[in-house]
């Protein structure tokens, strides 16, 4: 009598995960080439002399899977970014957008944070304390993850970035920005600090020298 095939083990499921996400590779390329085709389950790392943007990377995942929600943490604003958010701000092939955007950029750029409230929604963005570069593209088929060292910039110097497809990974993100609050437009610094929960992993006498420091910016 043969026997029942046992369920899969955990161990199993993470073997078969790890290999998934075994492909890294150094880049030369544009990101369309770097990236490939996207697939289920896929995983992906690479390092590049920063010839491509996570805008780039972005777009080339929009590309692939259709119509998706995207949202993108970024924490500065730079020239060419404003150029990459009119792609998000015009672009008819996302059913949604969330800015996760670090309180300086805003304070800088209030226009252009304003414009993406008006064309997604209020709650669309989340000001925070963030140095985060990290982009989710998510439809009812795919969940991809980006993230890396870049910003939507063009920089020419060495970049690392990675994308996985669906996994705990992709879960988390879309849970801390469903947590983080919605702030009003030029929120404080105490108020985008308490909304990041700063204040679980420092003590207020760490946080308040930096209060005084002015924000990296190029």
């Amino acid at each position: 009598m043969e026997e029942e095939p046992k369920e899969e083990s955990s161990k199993q499921k993470s073997a078969a995960r790890a290999r998934r996400r075994a492909v890294a590779i150094e880049s030369f390329q544009n990101a369309q080439e770097t990236i490939g085709p996207i697939t289920k389950g896929m995983g992906l790392f690479a390092i590049t002399r920063g010839q491509f943007s996570m805008i780039d990377v972005i777009q080339h995942c929009v590309k692939s899977v259709g119509p998706c929600a995207v949202s993108v943490w970024t924490w500065a604003i730079s020239d060419y970014d404003v150029e990459a958010f009119e792609w998000f701000l015009l672009t008819n092939q996302l059913t949604g957008a969330q800015l996760m955007i670090d309180r300086s950029a805003e304070q800088r750029n209030p226009g252009l944070i304003q414009r993406w409230r008006e064309t997604y929604g209020e709650g669309s963005v989340k000001v925070c304390a963030s140095h985060a570069k990290i982009a989710t593209i998510e439809n009812a088929d795919w969940k991809l993850l980006c993230r890396g060292s870049m910003n939507l910039n063009y920089n020419p110097r060495f970049e690392q970035m990675d994308i996985t497809e669906g996994g705990e990974d992709f879960d988390l993100v879309k849970r801390v920005e469903e947590e983080l609050p919605t702030l009003p437009p030029m929120c404080s610094s105490s108020d985008s600090r308490i909304a990041s929960k700063l204040d679980f992993a420092f003590e207020m006498t760490e946080l308040k020298p930096l209060e005084s420091m002015k924000t990296w910016q190029k």
